[in-house]
């Protein structure tokens, strides 16, 4: 068992909540308030909760009830949306399919995978881009396919909103990341975790400790909690489910785009509540085209970019590689 029990309770200094109407105001004071409210919590640990952030509650409780109903059947009929019929990273997977810490076993999750729906002969499907092609259905859950699109959208709408407020926190233009928002890599994870077991192996736990691939996460948490996050100072704090809000953490990419002015910071998952825990993270990535280039404004004078300039897709396709490559050799090795 690791050492779970022993993470520090959250305070609300720790990890801000941050109303983030603003960015949709017409005054332009409102928005870089928000913006520097952004800003402020990228530079601690990358990690935040955002309230009035425009999705229905409707919509949410939808969602949930969906994500509980498809985890609720049967492996077989899962397994008839299984993401290795996808060539794009679409479907479903069961336990132990992904180490999101390479040096740990596999992780204690079953996922659902859902992005833009496009169909075969889109052009960027047509043209082979990571990650764009056609969604696969459960054919017996009614209500899932309009549900899922339609939260799908909304987080779409969030996520161009939130990249607003990355500009303004850049002491950038409000429409520097356009380009970038264009047909974005967007995923849409169900993520279910059964409780802790007695019997797992030495640090294997729901989701291994890791920093997001992308851009920005957006995620919906259900009530019995498990996310923990690294704080500053190297220990492990509950990032505790708030009610109306999402849990937003910023990833690799913005640490890359922005010089590591930025944190992606490491976080986990481990279940133990006891019960079943559902979770729905929305990863917002970006135009699989656009550079991941140092922003100029992020460099101090003297100052070197870290990183080399790659594309999101190229990106994307490493982080997919390791997590997923890590997992291969432990099972194999089991």
């Amino acid at each position: 068992m690791p050492d779970a029990l022993s993470a520090a309770e959250i305070s609300p200094n720790q990890l801000p909540v941050i109303d983030v109407s603003g960015l949709s105001s017409s005054r332009a004071e409102d928005r870089k308030a928000v913006g520097a409210k952004i800003r402020a919590a990228c530079i601690d640990n990358g990690f935040f909760y955002i309230s009035n952030h425009g999705i229905p509650q409707g919509l949410i409780e939808a969602v949930e009830q969906q994500t509980r109903r498809f985890f609720s059947q049967p492996d077989a009929l899962k397994a008839q949306v299984a993401k290795t019929q996808s060539k794009c990273n679409r479907g479903w997977e069961p336990l132990k399919a992904q180490s999101l810490d390479v040096t740990a076993p596999p992780d204690l999750k079953e996922t659902f995978y859902l992005g833009l729906d496009l169909p075969l002969d889109h052009p960027m499907v047509v043209a082979g881009k990571f990650n764009y092609g056609p969604n696969q259905w459960p054919v017996d859950l009614p209500g899932f396919k309009a549900t899922m699109r339609a939260y799908h959208a909304a987080q779409l709408d969030l996520g161009e909103r939130l990249m607003v407020g990355l500009a303004l926190s850049l002491d950038l233009d409000e429409d520097y990341f356009d380009g970038f928002d264009r047909d974005p890599l967007s995923t849409l994870r169900l993520l279910y975790y059964p409780p802790q077991p007695l019997d797992a192996l030495t640090n294997q736990i729901g989701a291994g400790a890791h920093t997001d691939y992308g851009t920005l996460t957006m995620l919906l948490q259900d009530a019995n909690g498990g996310l923990q996050v690294r704080d500053v100072d190297g220990t492990w704090i509950h990032a505790k489910p708030i009610p109306g809000t999402f849990v937003v953490n910023i990833g690799d990419a913005i640490a890359r785009w922005t010089n590591d002015l930025y944190r992606s910071t490491l976080h986990r998952v481990v279940n133990v509540s006891g019960k079943e825990r559902y979770s729905i993270p929305f990863f917002y990535s970006g135009n699989a085209d656009h550079p991941l280039a140092c922003i100029p404004s992020c460099l101090k004078p003297g100052e070197t970019p870290k990183y080399p300039t790659v594309t999101v897709a190229e990106h994307m396709q490493e982080m997919y590689s390791r997590s997923y490559g890590a997992a291969a050799k432990a099972q194999a090795a089991a």
